[in-house]
């Protein structure tokens, strides 16, 4: 039984990785900016001459993990690379559904905080998301909803790597490449699709040599629906990209590239738990159990939690709500290889976004047959600039080879945020939890708060390989980093006068410095053992755009030993990855009121990760990988409860996928059947563990067929693939993600969905 009022105001929540509340939610959690903290320049490249892609993708190389232009196979650490061409087969329409395609990945769209990622035992803004090597801030603040077309690949790092990227890099780093511009024939592509739940995507690109003597252009353009299967949840993107390419010389090229992104529609928050009292023969079975607490009062237990199997398609969002982004990215630079051993590459970036949130977000069953809800807005804009220079040098060192890489990086990010400002001016209201009616957002919406942020940062980097033989390398980097951070605002304070919140304005300074530390060690070609040590940091209290006077000031310290094995072999055909890892997080503090923080504990996680491909024929595809996470909390007092030993909110014990396919080359139309599937462990909602989101599995079928040009009615195509896939065969419920603000309501997964998709190119 619940018992909670309609008109009270949500209490604080404390969170673990950023802490957030109701009022202030979207303070750490959209109160999300960006600093700008990149990998190396990603400046002018030629794609055409690439080598076909080993198993893994192990022959590519990932400049999220190193400057060293080391492939992922000679990286001391474990590195996943989802290309273009598996993106199309599995059918990954965004960037959160390419998790699916890395080791121990999960990933969720919370209206709140799209595309976040969790991954060995951290989640959202404990693990980096980057733009062609750049770091634009934590990604419960900036991550959007993002189609794939226009990129060529996703670049997942596992473990704390500040090194690379600065801030909250942690758990990991998600790097983001666009397509680039190749050199040769002008190529062109067309491809749309279209679901059965009303989603459909539309991409045109084109990319070559023009008639200008060494420049190379790419451009994409794509325009996409995704329709949820939740009631009146929908998101439009738009995108345009292009990149040109200039070589100057031999030796000297540019580039520019402009990137414009929009996003628009309406929001589902999740949907709210009820009791198997209240929903009787209606309570679905299998998707959470245990208790949850209510979001409004913190206090009231719902117990035992269920969710109504009449509400799996239900939004409790009102009528017109709204939420949606536009973002534009602007970079250029060059690449200069000076002479055999030395190459220079600089990148210059401007990046604005403006994003809003209208809605209804929270939602709490009241124990008896209603749903309590309150209102939200909040707006950002954002503009983060900055540059990046690498230098690789390629030497001797007493007789042995050495490379080594330096970058030097400077950035600025402004962000504002106009949020709620006097919460007791919103309204609040219940609806039926059967057949809501959601009304609409209501009168009274009060004039905002307003703040202001600015994060300058500079920092210097140093990686370097030095190979003693053939056989064994040392590989070791440091980063030094200077940010600082100004705070400022206005409370608006209702009907009564505007003021300067308490503590504001603010400024703070850190200085920290990460570490990498690794071996590798092939005695056999295409056999690596390696061992890696590396650091973190991020701000202690809450996300950096968050802090306040009250705050800790210090920074949490997170460190990796991790060890594995590496096995390229069978001519390039088959390949293996074994990794275990410890990870520490220290210093680990949360948020208790607005103005203040208190020392919690620290996190702890242990994990192994396994993962596999062949091609013992040159039609047959297999692939499988499997992760093993445990992850605690240690010495860990959360509101005043000892929660030591509990596992943090949306971490998975166990993650298996696996997949095949075959392709019947030597028909007229080439034909390929696939499929794979996905089993993904208990997780908790909140960091009690009071809640479980049970495990689940999940199948999807495809098939597709390539019909030569020759063999189509319209001149000047080579060919088209014509393509059937079948999400979620099986029709499971589940509970996909959390959003740890609202600790009473869950995420669902899409039921089964039909998909039909048409690609053209020529």
């Amino acid at each position: 039984m619940v018992v909670t009022s309609p008109n009270r105001k949500p209490v604080k929540r404390a969170g673990v990785e950023t802490a957030r509340t109701h009022v202030h939610a979207r303070t750490p959690s959209r109160n999300r900016t960006t600093t700008a903290a990149t990998a190396p320049a990603a400046g002018p490249s030629n794609t055409t001459n690439e080598p076909p892609r080993t198993p893994l993708n192990s022959n590519v190389v990932a400049a999220s993990a190193t400057r060293l232009g080391l492939t992922a196979f000679e990286m001391p650490a474990s590195v996943d690379v989802v290309d273009r061409q598996t993106m199309q087969e599995q059918g990954y329409r965004t960037t959160t559904e390419t998790a699916q395609g890395a080791v121990g990945v999960l990933a969720g769209d919370s209206a709140g905080a799209p595309a976040n990622f969790s991954m060995r035992g951290f989640t959202g803004p404990a693990i980096n998301t980057l733009y062609n090597g750049i770091w634009i801030g934590p990604s419960d603040i900036t991550n959007r909803i993002m189609d794939t077309s226009s990129l060529d690949r996703v670049e997942v790092l596992k473990g704390p790597s500040s090194i690379m990227s600065g801030l909250d890099a942690i758990g990991g780093a998600v790097n983001y490449v666009s397509r680039q511009p190749t050199s040769g024939p002008i190529r062109n592509e067309f491809d749309a699709s279209f679901d059965l739940l009303g989603t459909y995507r539309t991409h045109y690109g084109s990319g070559g040599s023009t008639l200008i003597d060494g420049l190379d252009y790419r451009v994409d353009i794509g325009q996409s629906r995704v329709n949820s299967f939740i009631d009146g949840d929908y998101t439009n993107l738009s995108n345009f990209s292009t990149q040109f390419n200039y070589r100057v010389t031999d030796s000297f090229k540019v580039f520019a590239a402009i990137e414009y992104k929009q996003d628009q529609g309406h929001a589902y928050w999740g949907t709210p738990l009820t009791t198997t009292t209240f929903s009787g023969p209606f309570s679905k079975s299998g998707v959470v159990s245990g208790s949850a607490l209510n979001t409004f009062d913190g206090v009231s237990i719902i117990a035992p939690v269920t969710v109504d199997s009449r509400t799996l398609t239900t939004n409790y969002n009102v009528a017109d709500n709204s939420v949606g982004a536009q973002e534009l990215w602007l970079r250029s630079g060059f690449e200069w290889n000076v002479n055999n051993n030395l190459t220079v590459k600089n990148q210059v970036y401007d990046y604005n976004a403006q994003r809003h949130w209208f809605d209804s977000e929270t939602y709490a069953f009241d124990g008896v047959s209603m749903i309590d809800r309150g209102r939200f807005f909040v707006q950002h804009n954002q503009h983060v600039y900055g540059d990046n220079t690498n230098v690789t040098l390629n030497n001797s060192f007493f007789g042995m080879e050495n490379r080594l890489a330096l970058q030097l990086q400077a950035s600025r990010n402004d962000i504002s945020f106009a949020e709620e400002g006097n919460p007791n001016a919103y309204p609040f209201d219940s609806v039926s939890v059967v057949n809501p009616d959601p009304g609409v957002y209501g009168a009274g919406v009060p004039q905002p708060d307003y703040r202001t942020n600015r994060l300058d940062t500079f920092a210097t980097a140093a990686e370097d390989r030095l190979k003693i033989n053939s056989m064994f390398s040392l590989i070791g980097g440091v980063r030094f980093e200077d940010f600082q951070l100004s705070r400022d605002g206005i409370d608006t304070g209702g009907a009564g006068p505007a003021s300067v919140p308490a503590g504001l304005p603010f400024t703070a300074n850190w200085a920290p410095v990460s570490y990498r530390a690794a071996y590798t060690f092939e005695p056999v070609k295409g056999l690596m053992f390696y061992s890696l040590f590396s650091t973190a940091y991020d701000p202690a209290a809450a996300g950096v755009f968050s802090i306040t006077p009250g705050s800790t000031l210090a920074l949490t310290s997170a460190k990796i030993y991790e060890t594995g094995v590496k096995r390229l072999f069978w001519d390039n055909r088959a390949e293996w990855t074994l990794a275990a890892y410890d990870i520490t997080r220290n210093n680990v503090y949360v948020q208790i009121t607005d103005t203040t923080s208190d020392l919690a504990g620290e996190i702890r996680t242990k994990g192994v990760e396994l993962s596999g491909a062949v091609r013992p024929i040159d039609n047959l595809k297999l692939w499988g990988n499997v992760a093993y996470t445990d992850a605690k909390y240690a010495n860990f007092i959360l509101n005043g409860a000892d929660v030591s030993g509990n596992t943090p909110s949306n971490v998975a014990p166990i993650i298996v996928n696996a997949g095949a396919s075959y392709r019947f080359s030597d028909w007229r139309w080439p034909v390929e059947f696939g499929g794979a599937v996905r089993h993904v462990g208990n997780r908790y909602l909140f960091d009690d563990d009071a809640t479980t989101m049970l495990a689940y599995t999940t199948a999807d079928l495809f098939a597709f067929v390539d019909i030569p040009g020759k063999d189509l009615p319209w001149q000047g195509l080579d060919t088209m693939r014509v393509k059937f896939q079948v999400r979620n065969i099986t029709n499971a419920v589940y509970a996909q993600w959390s959003d740890t603000t609202y600790p009473d309501q869950v995420l669902l997964g899409a039921p089964r969905t039909f998909e039909l998709l048409a690609s053209a190119k020529w």
